[in-house]
């Protein structure tokens, strides 16, 4: 630690201002006042320093010492960090739950993940073996259902000169000593830091080429989402944003979640923190935390850590991505993030634009998408960072600032319809507001590993959908009785689309989650009833006769009646579609 002191001249909340601190630095982390409470450096002028403090300032006095720690804020990454629970700034919930029962305390210090917990350690480098950045030279099972590799910082190489035995370790004990270049020996522990604003780097960009498979049928067919890619979730309050994240991190077939809670409401946080870990992995059986990582950052915890939590689960995400894994960041919300930028913009007295958002929103928000990313990692091995931020427009309105911006940097966009889930229609994606980028890049993919006809059938299904949406109009006006039979059987289709296909019920163990095989056969299902129901109307069969055939509910039941596991049942029912509209037509002929 440098011995640099500054003292507190002006506290105006979370924002600190300091003299006698031109050797500082810009982001560097530093203890303010008796407490020690935690801050970093944002802005110097002479011997006039700016400090965003992390924690409450109550009590804080014109006076004490500002102190230098010689580092800008960091975490510290190893075994430990899967099934835990971390504020903004990485300190863990539960052990400061033993310190304090109800709220966190000011000034305990920057804890982070246990180093006095011993973890069975495998070496996988002997003496002398030449090392370079990212690659492993032990390994760590850390839950069951993850290997935590132990890699070589970033910027480092060298040769090995000292190799312990295979055994168990805490994280700051030496298990191996490295020779760099330069002749200086590094000591090499289970743990490594990193500071959260500066992207971790990696061998290459990879072009984004497979889905992230989540089992909705609305995401997965509608608007597929990519591994690496960036996912804007909008919704006014109620919508389902939380719920859909919810299914997200429990479906999709990432290898690790990432949830950011951030400046949400405390109840909403607890249910989340409650609910978590009671969730099973349907990979594993097994309890879903053993693969996730949570970030509680509720809105009544200071601001400034609000606006760090968002770096801190990327770094992260980042660390596990460097080790080969496929990760998703669930950011609940990116709106309370931007509205803690404003809060400290605010004290800050900088220049307002927008709404009163600071003028360099959108480039923070576009610097944390692009973190995003298909690549290949310093260890040579394809790995993912896939974000779903989750955005809170006030009053539900899409052309406010926050909303805005996001859809310039994310490459699908999940809207959510108010009306959609008053009317109990989940999860509440807008069909025809919603769009992802990402069709045309997964085409080869749908068609190798699904069916050749999987997105014409879905481009088929959008079509109808924005058919009915004109013709509702016109139905508002006149009525739907004087609709020619075509378009009336299209209103009868679209509606079908909706409640057997788009509606899915996150409570049913068949309808919680619909392997991509079940969801193009269904497609198929809905298209041969429209197929045939059209030729019946072609030879001017009324619509409602063709509505009175049960067929149509059985086809809305299908994702109820149908296992996941016997979709050949949705084969036979396209044969009683086929056989039921024959014998209509043979009568009317």
């Amino acid at each position: 630690m440098n011995n640099h002191f500054g003292v507190v001249e002006l506290i105006n909340g979370p924002v600190v201002k300091g003299t006698k601190m031109s050797a500082f630095k810009v982001n560097e982390m530093v203890t303010v006042g008796e407490r020690q409470l935690i801050g970093e450096v944002v802005s110097l002028e002479d011997e006039v320093a700016t400090v965003q403090v992390y924690e409450e300032t109550e009590g804080l006095r014109a006076g004490e010492r500002i102190c230098s720690t010689g580092a800008p804020l960091s975490l510290t990454l190893g075994p430990g960090m899967l099934g835990n629970m971390f504020d903004g700034i990485q300190r863990p919930l539960k052990k400061i739950e033993e310190i304090s029962k109800i709220f966190i305390p000011e000034g305990i210090g920057l804890l982070s993940i246990d180093e006095d917990k011993e973890w069975d350690v495998h070496l996988t480098v002997k003496l002398d073996d030449s090392l370079g950045q990212g690659q492993v030279y032990a390994t760590v099972q850390e839950t069951l259902s993850i290997m935590h590799k132990i890699m070589i910082p970033p910027g480092i190489k060298g040769k090995i000169v000292e190799v312990k035995p295979d055994g168990k370790y805490k994280l700051k004990d030496t298990i191996a000593v490295l020779e760099m270049e330069n002749g200086e020996k590094m000591n090499l522990s289970l743990m490594q830091k990193w500071p959260v604003r500066r992207p971790r780097p990696v061998s290459k960009r990879v072009p984004i080429y497979k889905p992230l498979i989540t089992g909705q049928r609305v995401i997965d067919t509608f608007f597929p989402l990519a591994k690496g890619g960036t996912v804007g979730l909008p919704g006014g309050f109620g919508t389902g944003k939380t719920v859909t994240q919810h299914q997200l991190a429990k479906w999709s077939d990432a290898d690790i979640i990432v949830y950011i809670g951030c400046g949400e409401r405390g109840n909403e946080m607890t249910n989340v923190l409650e609910e978590f870990p009671a969730l099973i992995d349907p990979r594993t059986n097994r309890p879903l935390m053993e693969r996730t990582i949570l970030i509680a950052n509720t809105s009544n915890m200071p601001v400034a850590a609000r606006e760090a939590s968002i770096y801190t689960g990327i770094t992260m995400a980042e660390y596990f991505r460097d080790m080969g894994y496929d990760v998703a960041i669930m950011a609940d919300s990116t709106s309370r993030w931007a509205e803690a930028l404003r809060e400290i913009s605010g004290r800050l007295e900088e220049m307002p634009a927008e709404e009163g958002f600071p003028a360099y929103l959108p480039s923070r928000l576009a610097q944390f998408y692009e973190r995003a990313g298909c690549v290949k990692t310093l260890n040579d091995e394809e790995a993912s960072i896939t974000i779903i931020g989750a955005v809170s427009p006030p009053g539900g309105d899409f052309s406010e600032p926050v909303t805005e911006n996001t859809k310039r940097f994310v490459s699908a966009f999940l809207a959510l319809d108010k009306k959609l889930a008053y009317a109990r229609h989940y999860p509440a994606i807008n069909y025809l507001t919603s769009y992802s980028g990402y069709v045309t890049m997964l085409e080869d993919w749908y068609k190798e590993n699904v069916a050749d006809d999987m997105l014409e059938l879905r481009a088929k299904m959008i079509r109808l959908l924005q058919e009915e949406e004109k013709l509702n109009e016109i139905v508002q006006l006149v009525g739907e009785d004087v609709l020619p039979n075509d378009q009336a059987l299209v209103l009868e289709i679209a509606r079908t689309i909706k409640k057997a296909f788009l509606q899915q019920n996150a409570l049913h163990k068949e309808d919680t989650y619909v392997s991509l095989e079940k969801q193009h056969k269904m497609l198929i299902v809905i298209d041969t009833l429209y197929e045939n129901t059209l030729k019946c109307v072609k030879i001017g069969i009324p619509i409602s006769t063709i509505r009175k055939e049960p067929i149509f509910e059985d086809v809305i039941k299908m994702k109820y009646d149908v296992p996941n596991d016997q979709i050949e049942l949705l084969d036979k029912l396209c044969e009683k579609i086929v056989t039921d509209y024959k014998e209509l037509r043979q009568k009317y002929q």
